[in-house]
């Protein structure tokens, strides 16, 4: 070509013995018909292309696989009777699992097994303070008890914290009579190895009252805190003042006017 867009391009043309012209590939494999595969011929160059060759074949072998599985039918709308009727005729549909529930759903995140008694792996560890002083464990409650092989309080209280801090539920206790009997059978390793226990509205009142008395604790540590540094300052005055039985002393601060 010498002039246009494509200029400096050269055609391919091909001729029979007979002189028939052919401009393209397409129209050299309808001539030919069957009696030569032009699948690996480049009809540019002229030559046979084992490349090609190859990537036909491998086409063609996953062609013939694909065409042996069988397709997923993800309709899910009911099939229609086809038979020569002017009304539709519906079909029932049959199936073995009438609630129609996902077994397993593949957007619900799925919670990592755990081991019978894993709770008795914390048995023995105990917490301590700056001082490396062993902290004294707190004492449970009389209607919480252990259940299951060589269970103790320490034990149980660690399984009670760990329930309370990996699971959202509700902690009920092994709520099976059968799991003191045999509990690596029925235990419930949803829940800790504790019996099933009732929470009245006695202990919510005993439990509230251990708290006031222990927020009122906080509040006399961290005033006498606040005091006795006020008082390393030397800005206090000391005043006496008698309140029924016994003597209170209370440090009033001097302020500079």
């Amino acid at each position: 070509r010498k002039s246009g867009l494509s200029a400096g391009k050269s055609d391919v043309y091909y001729f029979s013995p007979t002189g028939k012209k052919f401009r393209s590939k397409p129209q050299l494999a309808r001539y030919l018909g069957n009696t030569v595969d032009l699948s690996s011929f480049d009809f540019r160059t002229g030559k046979m292309m084992p490349s090609k060759l190859q990537k036909n074949k491998q086409r063609l072998r996953n062609d013939s696989l694909n065409q042996n599985k069988g397709k997923p039918d993800l309709n899910t709308t009911l099939p229609i009777r086809q038979t020569a009727s002017i009304f539709k005729q519906p079909v029932t549909k049959v199936t073995n699992h009438p609630n129609n529930k996902v077994k397993s759903d593949p957007q619900r995140v799925i919670e990592q097994p755990r081991q019978l008694f894993w709770e008795k792996r914390l048995q023995g560890l105990s917490a301590s303070d700056v001082s490396e002083q062993i902290i004294k464990s707190m004492e449970l409650p009389k209607g919480l008890q252990g259940v299951g092989p060589g269970s103790n309080d320490n034990t149980l209280l660690s399984a009670v914290a760990s329930a309370l801090h990996t699971s959202s539920a509700p902690i009920t206790g092994q709520l099976s009579a059968a799991v003191e009997k045999n509990p690596a059978v029925w235990l419930n390793t949803s829940q800790p190895l504790c019996k099933a226990f009732i929470v009245t509205d006695e202990d919510i009142r005993k439990q509230e009252e251990r708290v006031q008395q222990v927020r009122k604790k906080l509040e006399e540590a961290l005033m006498a805190d606040i005091l006795s540094r006020d008082a390393d300052s030397g800005d206090l005055d000391e005043v006496e003042m008698d309140n029924g039985e016994e003597k209170i002393v209370h440090l009033l601060s001097r302020k500079n006017c």
